[in-house]
């Protein structure tokens, strides 16, 4: 279970105090799907961050299984049992994605499981194995690789910021695919950080972030008519949209 306590993050800008998250608290069960979303620039992406131990929150403690992580490195984190995919991933010039594959997972993974994993995010895993994940790959592929090196490994808690973005529809599917098997098992509890529709509509709930702090959150039942209903009220906003809830 993670537990997020009165989570605030200050920054310096201009000589002053901004606050870009404010007193955010919630939970995310043992299995259960959270889904993030919110108007750009309202605090997701720092949020997440935050998690990860990226940044470190001027307020607040986050709490995984009862041991408190706020002080934790990224490393620390990542060993307690959290995985973290970026919206816009790192590149690593000299590193195949065989061997990123391996390393995020925390052993050597043979070639069938390497293949498995690209696969399953919709790659043609052959082609990409051997490849160095570096400026060679476009955003879209390197986005997909990342993702799969989350999946590489076992985590209690996988965060995953903006997964849809970059990738094409069919690869899109594919995503879905797993995360709807992920969430099935119950083997680990998943954060999703998205716009877009159907990903809000696997969630067991929802969390709005407005301006750095908590709009609204419940179960899914509870949020989604207030979303799509005043949001997505026509076919025809939906498809100018792409099918995302808030605009790029």
């Amino acid at each position: 279970m993670l537990q997020v306590k009165h989570l605030s993050y200050d920054v310096l800008e201009e000589g002053k105090q901004s606050e870009i998250i404010r007193d955010v608290s919630f939970t995310v069960n043992d299995g259960e799907m959270m889904v993030i979303t919110g108007p750009n620039g309202g605090g997701k992406s720092t949020l997440a961050k935050l998690l990860m131990g990226i940044n470190k929150p001027t307020e607040g403690r986050i709490l995984l299984d009862g041991q408190d992580i706020t002080d934790f490195s990224i490393d620390e984190r990542a060993k307690a049992g959290i995985g973290f995919a970026f919206q816009q991933p790192p590149r690593f010039k000299g590193m195949t994605v065989r061997r990123l594959l391996s390393l995020a997972a925390g052993k050597p993974l043979d070639e069938k499981t390497c293949c498995g994993l690209l696969s399953s995010v919709g790659l043609c895993a052959m082609e990409y194995i051997d490849r160095e994940a570096d400026a060679t790959l476009s955003g879209g592929e390197m986005k997909r690789i990342e993702i799969a090196t989350v999946l590489a490994g076992r985590h209690e808690l996988c965060v995953f910021d903006e997964p849809e973005a970059g990738i094409d529809l069919w690869s899109f599917s594919m995503l879905i695919k797993r995360f709807e098997q992920i969430h099935k098992e119950k083997k680990e509890s998943l954060i999703l950080i998205s716009h877009q529709e159907r990903i809000i509509r696997m969630a067991d709930r929802i969390m709005v972030i407005t301006d750095g702090q908590v709009e609204s959150i419940g179960e899914a039942d509870e949020i989604m008519p207030s979303l799509f209903g005043q949001e997505l009220d026509s076919c025809e906003c939906r498809r100018q949209k792409g099918g995302e809830l808030y605009g790029a």
